[in-house]
Formats: C-alpha cells, structure tokens, sequence
C-alpha cells in the first residue's frame, strides 16, 4: 500500500540523473518531499545531482528499469529512456527495451503499490506528422521500421502499456507528451539542436543545419515543462492524459541558429547538411488541452531561456568535454 500517513511523499523517479529528471527532483524536493532518484547513469550523470550529495531527503539508487525494482514508494514519475538521435540510436534494442521493459516494470510496481504513476511519453509518438500543429488525438505518422522506430515506436507502446493497465486493474495514471526541451543540465553532445548550435557557437565550429534549416520545432524551457509535470501529477483521477506539453512558440532551425550567433557573439559560419531519415519537417504541440485541464502554459520566452542555456555552457564547457 502507498504510505499516506502525511503530506511528505516519497516519490520515486526514474531517469532522475538527467537533464529533465535532475530538474523535477529539485523541484519536488522543494516542496518538501523524499526523493528516490532511479537511473543506470547511461545519458544521465551524477553531474547533475551533485548540489544533492548531502540532502537529507534525496537517495540516489544505480539501478535498470529493465529489471524489477523493489522499493516503497507513494507516486513514481517514469523519466527512464535515451531521448536523442545519438542516444537512442547507440544502442536501440536497449532503448525499445527500456520503453517496453521499463514501462511494464514500473506499472507493475505502481500496481503493487497502488501508487500514481506517471509517464513521459513523447512528441515523437507523432512522428512526421501530417497535422500541424498536433493535437493529442492524432494517431501521428510513425515509420515503423526506421531508424527512430526504437525511440518512437517504444514510446507508443509505453502509453499503450499505461491505458491498459488503466482500464484492465484501475491503475491511476498520467501521460504527458513532451516537445522539445531546452535548459542549463542538457547534455554537450547528445546532438539536439539547441545544446548544439550553443557548444559550436561557444567553440567557435561551424553550425551544422540539417537540410535548408527551415523545419521547424517549438522550444520549452525546462521550468516550464517541469511545473507542467507537476500540475498533471496533481490532477484528480479522471485526468489521465495523454497531454501534449511544449511550447507552441515555432521557429525554423535557421531562425534558431542566428538567434544564438547573436547572442553569443560568436563567428561561427552556417553549415548545411543532408537531412536524417525521418526527421520531422514541423514540430508545434497544439496545447489546449494543458490550458483547459490543468491551466498550464509556458511562461519562459525564448530568448530568456537561451540566456540561461547559454551561461550554463559558458561555466560548464571546459569541464564537460575534459570529463
């Protein structure tokens, strides 16, 4: 049984040494709760976690999500899984793995525990869509058997995973469908757009833009998203999601790319490159669901935000790459 003997919770999260997990693991233990940290440290990094070293109510545990877990928790965020091109494709047997293992391990917890779980799912369940901006009822156009296919498909067979346990043993849960996520804690080279056009601004290399640079994504900044996680995880049991959370703020790649030349100063000169595989050309989520069931909309714009991405690198750089 999930313990509710007061408002303290002991929250257990997977995938917590990230970049989005070590940003929702301060913000829950600001609001006073235990957290168990659970991650195989393969993206994510103690880096991330070192201000917690000595918190008395922050544990971390190295462990798989493909693989059992026994703990006592009372809600659980599922945050375990590569979520880059570079990352997911190193190794994707592993990455379909921990979507699918994963999601089946941790519902199986939550079931035991009757505890509330939750599950970052991804705007990548939309695949190269063919409806802009997306809503959370588009099915989404999704190759199968690409070279994403180990991210995209594994994700979608997670939320499966999630409304069937939902409908077949009562499981409370909460699906939330993540855009684009930018913020200080990203990783230097795990290859998404905005941490890479910052370290070769910074380094000053060529700014690699696949294809003509005019496919577009939209932008969250990390606070955002997080206060959004929180806001659904707070929701009563008839919100399950799933709920498209980003922002609807678009911007072509080239646009993103002078944006941080510019704020950076620095000289590097624009390299284009042949698009990926599958590569999305539009990525918006169409966010009325997030206004109307859980009054959440960004608030960061995105020159803010870079401002805060950007001064992170800064510090940080020379010790990320000697690392």
């Amino acid at each position: 049984m999930a313990r509710l003997y007061d408002s303290r919770k002991r929250i257990l999260v997977t995938g917590g040494a990230g970049f989005i997990g070590s940003h929702l693991i301060d913000r829950l233990l600001e609001q006073g709760h235990e957290v168990l940290c659970v991650d195989n440290l393969f993206t994510g990094t103690k880096r991330n976690l070192d201000h917690l070293h000595n918190h008395a109510r922050f544990e971390l545990m190295r462990h798989d999500v493909t693989f059992p877990l026994y703990v006592e928790v009372d809600e659980i965020y599922n945050l375990a899984c590569p979520a880059s091109p570079v990352h997911y494709q190193h190794d994707p047997v592993q990455t379909t793995k921990t979507s699918v293992h994963g999601a089946i391990n941790i519902l199986g917890l939550a079931k035991r525990l009757k505890a509330k779980v939750f599950q970052a799912s991804t705007s990548e369940v939309y695949g190269d869509p063919s409806v802009h901006p997306q809503p959370e009822d588009y099915w989404g156009n999704v190759n199968p058997v690409g070279p994403r296919s180990c991210y995209d498909e594994g994700k979608r067979c997670a939320e499966t995973l999630f409304f069937d346990y939902h409908r077949q043993h009562g499981l409370e849960i909460k699906v939330a469908r993540i855009f684009n996520t930018y913020g200080p804690r990203m990783h230097h080279a795990d290859g998404r757009v905005v941490s890479n056009f910052i370290v070769q601004a910074l380094q000053g290399d060529p700014i690699t833009i696949y294809g003509d640079g005019s496919q577009t994504r939209s932008f969250c900044y990390v606070d955002d998203l997080v206060e959004g996680f929180i806001r659904l995880m707070e929701t009563g049991p008839e919100t399950t999601g799933p709920i498209n959370l980003g922002n609807p703020g678009e911007f072509t790649m080239l646009e993103l790319a002078e944006k941080i030349l510019s704020m950076t100063g620095s000289r590097s000169k624009l390299e284009f490159l042949e698009l990926p595989q599958d590569d999305p050309k539009q990525r918006q989520p169409d966010i009325t669901r997030a206004k109307e069931a859980l009054g959440w909309e960004p608030k960061v714009q995105l020159e803010e935000g870079l401002r805060q991405t950007i001064d992170y690198f800064k510090h940080r750089l020379p010790e990320l790459t000697a690392a």
